[in-house]
């Protein structure tokens, strides 16, 4: 049974965490305790029904203003699969929160009030999708009963919002009627919007193909720990541990490791207390070299025969996430998978305001500012473009005074 993760955008009150809280509620995913809570709770609908966003809910300013402010993890599984969920929240405040939410889904769900259409937010957010490079999306229009389960107003939203996936090359977008309120295409069909034939939303949910196209011949593992146990039972023994983070790696294959370029053969790959043939992406293993080669953490084992970017200099969106701005006077650490160097910013090249999508000069990045800049390393990085490969294109910025993440990375192009 495969796993689905997903996350839910939108703007203030548009009804993320009711949504959420509607899925598990019609799927019987509550447990008995946190049914009584809720019922018992004081905040309740207009109607005197329970209120079920305060199941994501968590924090109490969330409880008290009746909006979502970090990111809140919820997990169910129907017959079919197993999901996880990320309710991220919606302000332009808590962007660093909806990026860090959305960066490991395979699915994003972008709701849209159906009294105002497509807004400012909506056009954030969907551009935040593009950027992070979720293939799937479904634009759920909701409060449908509010405007009488009008097709007339869907249609006029799904219209407009076809213009700005074109514009953003979002290409597998999928348009459902939704009430989160009254439960109307959340788990069933809803009985009461007879012209809309397709899917509701859980079905859809459970049979989306999220199945990435692995490019085998680009084979990438970041090594995390090399295993030389040197006792008198496996005095010879010299394995490199890691996550395979894209493509496949099979015995016999020539390899080449990044950055010192040496090369050998795979004599042997090991998951657990099994042999393998074949290690693919997402499983951690570790791989026996035919000759003694000189490893350490943070060096990459690659195919020989597809090799990554290696530069100093690489063009990347940053998503600024600290509450300081940037200082490009300041040297910050640069963690690439298991490699950590030293970094500077040497150019900010531009910032995109993201409730427009225009991009412009820049003299400073400030939380929540998303743009391009130029990184340069102290050391070279074996990459590739974020486009072809999310785990081996990405990044984080760690500010080496405080230890704290300050930013996130997508490598797209080589710098001059």
């Amino acid at each position: 049974m495969n796993i689905l993760k997903f996350f839910t955008a939108g703007s203030v009150d548009d009804g993320k965490s009711t949504l959420i809280g509607r899925l598990l509620y019609d799927t019987d995913s509550i447990l008995a305790d946190q049914l009584e809570a809720i019922q018992n709770a004081n905040r309740k609908n207009d109607d005197g029904t329970v209120d079920l966003a305060i199941l994501t809910d968590g924090l109490r300013a969330e409880r008290e203003q009746g909006i979502t402010i970090d990111v809140a993890y919820k997990y169910f599984q129907t017959d079919k699969r197993k999901f996880i969920i990320a309710d991220t929240p919606g302000h332009i405040q808590y962007t660093r929160n909806m990026v860090t939410g959305a960066s490991t889904a395979n699915l994003a769900i972008i709701l849209v009030d159906a009294r105002n259409g497509i807004i400012e937010q909506t056009i954030r957010h969907s551009y935040l999708v593009s950027l992070l490079g979720i293939k799937h999306v479904v634009l759920a229009v909701n409060k449908m009963d509010m405007v009488d389960y009008s097709e007339t107003v869907f249609d006029a939203i799904t219209q407009k919002y076809k213009t700005l996936a074109e514009e953003l090359k979002l290409k597998d977008v999928t348009y459902i009627p939704v009430s989160a309120l009254k439960g109307d295409n959340i788990v069933h069909q809803s009985e009461r919007m007879t012209w809309y034939t397709g899917e509701s939303l859980l079905h859809f949910l459970e049979q989306v193909d999220t199945a990435v196209e692995d490019k085998s011949e680009k084979a990438r593992m970041p090594v995390q720990w090399v295993i030389r146990p040197q006792t008198d039972e496996l005095h010879d023994y010299r394995g490199y541990s890691g996550r395979v983070v894209s493509g496949s790696f099979k015995v016999n294959d020539k390899i080449t490791v990044l950055p010192s370029g040496a090369s050998s053969t795979i004599s042997k790959i090991e998951f657990f207390d099994k042999e393998l043939e074949e290690a693919s992406s997402g499983q951690s293993v570790t791989i026996h070299l035919a000759t003694d080669v000189d490893i350490s953490r943070g060096d990459t084992i690659v195919n020989s025969s597809a090799l990554p970017q290696e530069s100093k200099l690489v063009e990347a969106d940053l998503c600024w996430m600290d509450t300081k701005a940037l200082d490009t006077s300041i040297t910050y650490l640069l963690q690439h998978n298991s490699k950590l160097t030293k970094c500077k910013i040497a150019e900010v090249v531009y910032k995109v305001d993201i409730n427009t999508l225009e991009k412009h000069a820049a003299d400073e990045f400030k939380l929540n500012d998303i743009g391009r800049v130029v990184l340069k390393t102290a050391d070279y990085l074996p990459f590739d473009f974020y486009d072809e490969s999310k785990a081996n294109g990405s990044a984080i910025l760690i500010d080496s005074r405080t230890n704290l993440t300050v930013g996130a990375t997508m490598f797209r192009a080589l710098a001059d």
